[in-house]
């Protein structure tokens, strides 16, 4: 039986003292941001975010170089908001992280998911998504990403609640999360919820 997985990966621990900053380097993050940048995806992007394991809670950010400092956008489930800038990786800027609670094990995690999400889809808009997340995991080949080579499954539908879902005029009660695979996008004709995805990401079969 294949093992089904959501695409979430760790791409970094850090190792803090209690309610010190953590510091990152700007340099990893822009390769990933520049690998979207250059496919020109329109539906699909790259998010960073704090894992709230082990009580690793952000407090704030700020984006540094030698001169100057910006602070950064966090949301209150820990997403980082990046620019794409080559100066700041030409300045070697670095990612400041302060932090409250257990932060001996901070991870920070890269999602591929989609830009936007609404309330209702059709066909071509879900293949379009599934499509540009094959297109940008292939593209990010290489450690650790080789281990996500084959195309994707299908689409995680992530609510976080209880919603109903209507595939094709039938009512689905979902219970926070929901995997649609992809040979049912392929054939589908119409989706809608109560409630838009709170995120939809790609998701895997291995």
């Amino acid at each position: 039986m294949k093992k089904h997985l959501l695409l979430s990966l760790i791409i970094l621990s850090c190792s803090a003292v209690h309610a010190e900053p953590i510091s990152l380097e700007y340099q990893g993050f822009y390769q990933r941001l520049k690998q979207v940048n250059k496919g020109n995806y329109q539906l699909v992007e790259v998010a960073f975010s704090v894992s709230k394991a082990n009580d690793c809670k952000v407090i704030d950010g700020t984006i540094t170089t030698e001169k100057e400092s910006y602070p950064l956008t966090i949301t209150q489930d820990q997403r980082i908001f990046l620019p794409y800038d080559v100066k700041l990786k030409s300045d070697r800027a670095l990612i400041n992280l302060n932090v409250d609670g257990d932060a001996k094990s901070c991870a920070i995690a890269m999602q591929v998911r989609a830009k936007t999400t609404k309330i209702a889809y059709d066909r071509s808009e879900l293949l379009q998504i599934q499509t540009e997340m094959d297109a940008l995991l292939s593209q990010m080949q290489g450690f650790p990403m080789r281990y996500f080579s084959s195309d994707i499954a299908g689409l995680n539908l992530e609510f976080g609640t209880d919603v109903v879902m209507t595939l094709d005029g039938k009512q689905i009660p979902v219970n926070g999360t929901y995997r649609l695979e992809r040979n049912v996008i392929e054939q589908l004709k119409s989706i809608e919820f109560t409630q838009a995805p709170k995120v939809i990401s790609p998701w895997t079969a291995n």
